[in-house]
């Protein structure tokens, strides 16, 4: 709280929030942040079966607060280092913000959605998605190879464009830009988002049990 606070606050008086469109949430202040804080508790007492949590309510504050007397005084003493931090904030910012619109783009494009099935899908006629199965192959050749050995019955086809997207290592947004990820998110009848989590993968509606 005294961090995400304090970091709003020295980025809203710097003037680099200006030319956003958008509100800045607390996650972009914290994306990719590893803190550590020793604190002494007389009777410490730890949330969840793993214990990772400390659940005394009586540290919140002078945390928060300590917190936010430090990173106040580091902000206004080194102004370089406070600008790179709110320009990478403002990145987060952006990259959920686009994520969003390119989930909310994969959710539009699915069967759910009302969309139709990917161009180059060859699907399959079983009903039961339990039952059945998709082959993901590079190309059209393979496609076609793969067409003539598999059993139409329960096997679907679906030809992949050269070498996909590795999302590994890219940024959401770019992940569900993707026109080929998009495809198998279709083609898969796979959604993002349910009851519990805005950006968790959907799989209520899913087409095969096998990939």
């Amino acid at each position: 709280m005294g961090l995400t606070r304090t970091l709003k606050k020295y980025a809203d008086a710097s003037g680099l929030l200006d030319k956003l469109k958008f509100e800045i949430s607390g996650d972009d202040f914290r994306e990719g942040l590893t803190a550590i804080i020793s604190v002494k508790v007389a009777e410490p007492q730890f949330e969840g079966q793993t214990k990772t949590k400390l659940g005394n309510r009586e540290v919140v504050s002078p945390v928060s607060q300590a917190v936010a007397e430090m990173l106040e005084n580091y902000l206004e003493e080194n102004p370089n280092d406070a600008k790179i931090i709110v320009q990478k904030v403002i990145l987060a910012a952006q990259a959920r913000h686009a994520a969003k619109k390119a989930r909310e783009m994969v959710q539009r494009k699915t069967v759910m959605g009302g969309g139709g099935l990917p161009g180059k899908l060859s699907d399959c006629s079983e009903q039961d998605p339990t039952k059945c199965e998709i082959f993901l192959v590079e190309g059209d050749s393979a496609g076609g190879t793969a067409k003539q050995g598999r059993d139409r019955n329960f096997q679907a086809i679906l030809p992949l464009r050269g070498k996909i997207l590795n999302v590994e290592k890219a940024m959401h947004h770019k992940v569900f830009e993707n026109e080929e990820i998009r495809n198998i998110f279709t083609a898969l009848g796979v959604t993002v988002g349910t009851a519990d989590d805005s950006k968790a993968l959907n799989l209520e509606k899913l087409r095969y049990h096998k990939v």
